[in-house]
């Protein structure tokens, strides 16, 4: 099907060259102790570039979900971009390992991700595989059959291959915790896809749905860890968890955690309240209004104030409540904290201000308009990278809780602020967003705080928390800048994106490396950041923008972060 459908011009365009690349890269650096984790990744890469041409060939393959307009089905990409996180981080800490840096438990554990990620990534591909032969099971022609017995053959064997690699030397509990992460996210995915249709491509919830699942997976194994006594597999499988864990990390989770619950127990609660209250006592007009706000504020309260706070000393065993804890840290250097508080407010307020004014009266593209807050996210994030990075990864946790909090709001509607959020969010979203879910400021903040969070551990490259600032900050919003007012040669036909705009982006992130690494040096950071591998990088993720028509946002702070690893 997929011969018959597509010129061989097209089965190889320009996103799917450079995933190509970047997973070619990484191949390249792995050591011989993580050949069966290499062999697990290319079985992943190649079922997921299967299914995404399996899927571009008819249009109504996977046609039962509403994915965003204008943008791919970013298959490919979204399947390995975790995996390869993983794997690049694999490598990284197999050299820290190999020079007695760190424990063996903590290279394990996250081996341990590792297949888990590739479990859940393959239980997804194999999900969209059923579902495209569902779609197509009335096709009778030969060809087409042929196609998906060799098709259907192709993904058995390469999921009992996947199984028994990532199974090999694991125990039995164990492997069951790798399968059921796999389980969760084809659920999650499936949700994810039909609760908020047109807001994302495939790929997109693809990696969103593998990311929380590990995420989470982690806050799961870290609590079961805890039950001794009451859970006997638990010590035995999780006890990896048991490694070095901050008291940052552990509130970061908490709060994301009960604020991504939120909305499913307050649906729960609200249909009780309009069951056994409101239809009584008061009108429709104050139950769906003001009743509604009341019980909306009333719940969040309690939630992240009382239950969160309680899973956080469960885990963690902090001796006073963990909002405490929070003040108490961020006044034990009240000169360097604070004075960053205050700046930061500062650039928000001024900057928000003054764009806010400009998208209602100017002319000015809103793509050029959006990339101004990249660079204020280069003014905030870049001083405290490297001064203060234990407080950024904190001050990153809260204001990722707090735009959670302002869409749960704006899409709930909550009186008296979820139609001004709404009308003033409306400002800066463009043709990615929708009235539904408004993603734009979450991909921006996440690009840039995942290489931060994800350095925060053994880290022997110093560029690596920076991954999101300079891909970001600086070379998307050149290449955007310069593409729009000076491009002329275009990558493709179609496309928007210039080869001067890509060209741009590159010279001016590594401008700002050559810029970076003296001061990183100064401020005592030992350089042990290999030029061949910060070139790949770059060039890869400059590329990867000119290419792709996924959130770049999301794909490129990754794969930058990645190629900087090894």
């Amino acid at each position: 099907m997929i011969g018959s459908s597509l010129s061989p011009s097209r089965l190889l365009n320009g996103e799917r060259a450079v995933v190509m690349l970047f997973i070619g890269c990484i191949f390249f650096s792995l050591p011989v102790s993580l050949l069966l984790h290499g062999v697990v990744l290319s079985a992943v890469s190649l079922l997921s570039l299967c299914v995404e041409l399996r899927a571009e060939s008819s249009s109504s393959s996977l046609s039962q979900f509403k994915t965003r307009p204008g943008a791919s089905s970013g298959i490919f990409l979204g399947a390995v971009t975790l995996p390869a996180v993983m794997l690049s981080k694999l490598i990284q800490l197999s050299r820290a390992f190999s020079l007695h840096q760190i424990e063996f438990e903590e290279l394990n554990y996250l081996s341990m991700q590792y297949w888990a990620t590739s479990a859940s990534c393959f239980s997804v591909l194999i999900f969209l595989c059923w579902i495209m032969w569902h779609s197509n099971g009335s096709v009778h022609h030969a060809q087409h059959k042929a196609w998906d017995v060799i098709f259907s053959l192709s993904c058995i064997v390469l999921c009992a291959t996947i199984l028994i690699l990532s199974g090999s030397g694991m125990q039995t509990a164990e492997l069951l915790w790798v399968i059921v992460h796999g389980f969760v996210a084809v659920k999650l995915v499936q949700h994810l896809l039909d609760t908020f249709p047109s807001c994302a491509s495939i790929g997109e919830a693809f990696m969103v749905t593998i990311g929380l699942v590990i995420y989470f997976g982690d806050m799961l194994a870290c609590t079961t860890a805890k039950f001794d006594g009451y859970w006997v597999s638990s010590k035995a499988v999780l006890v990896e968890s048991e490694i070095r864990r901050s008291e940052i990390s552990t509130v970061i989770q908490g709060l994301l955690l009960g604020l991504l619950l939120f909305p499913v127990i307050f649906k729960f609660v609200l249909h009780m309240w309009e069951c056994f209250y409101c239809g009584t006592n008061f009108g429709a007009g104050a139950c769906s209004e003001r009743g509604k706000a009341l019980l909306f504020f009333a719940s969040l309260g309690l939630i992240m104030v009382l239950i969160v706070p309680s899973w956080m000393q469960f885990v963690q065993n902090f001796q006073v409540h963990p909002f405490l804890w929070v003040i108490t840290y961020v006044f034990s250097e009240p000169l360097k904290r604070l004075s960053l508080c205050i700046y930061w407010v500062s650039v928000i307020y001024v900057s928000v201000l003054r764009f806010y004014s400009i998208s209602k009266s100017s002319k000015i593209e809103r793509i050029l308009l959006r990339k101004y807050y990249h660079l204020m996210a280069v003014l905030m994030f870049l001083p405290a990278v490297i001064f203060q990075p234990k407080f950024l990864d904190l001050a990153l946790g809260a204001a990722l809780a707090v735009f959670l909090t302002l869409e749960i709001i704006r899409v709930w509607r909550i009186w008296p602020l979820g139609q001004l959020i709404h009308q003033f969010m409306n400002a800066f979203t463009d043709h990615r967003d929708s009235d539904l879910l408004i993603v734009s400021h979450f991909s921006l903040l996440l690009g840039c705080a995942l290489p931060i969070w994800m350095s925060s551990g053994y880290n022997d490259r110093p560029l690596a928390p920076f991954a999101g600032i300079l891909s970001l900050g600086i070379g998307d919003t050149m290449a955007s800048m310069v593409g729009y007012k000076y491009g002329v040669l275009r990558w493709s036909k179609s496309g928007k994106k210039t080869i001067e705009g890509t060209a741009a982006g590159i010279t001016s992130v590594l401008a700002a490396c050559s810029v970076l690494l003296p001061i990183l040096a100064s401020a005592g950071y030992i350089f042990t950041q290999h030029w061949v591998s910060l070139l790949l990088a770059v060039i890869v993720s400059g590329l990867l923008e000119a290419y792709t028509a996924q959130l770049d946002n999301a794909f490129i702070p990754l794969v930058f972060y990645s190629l900087l690893c090894l």
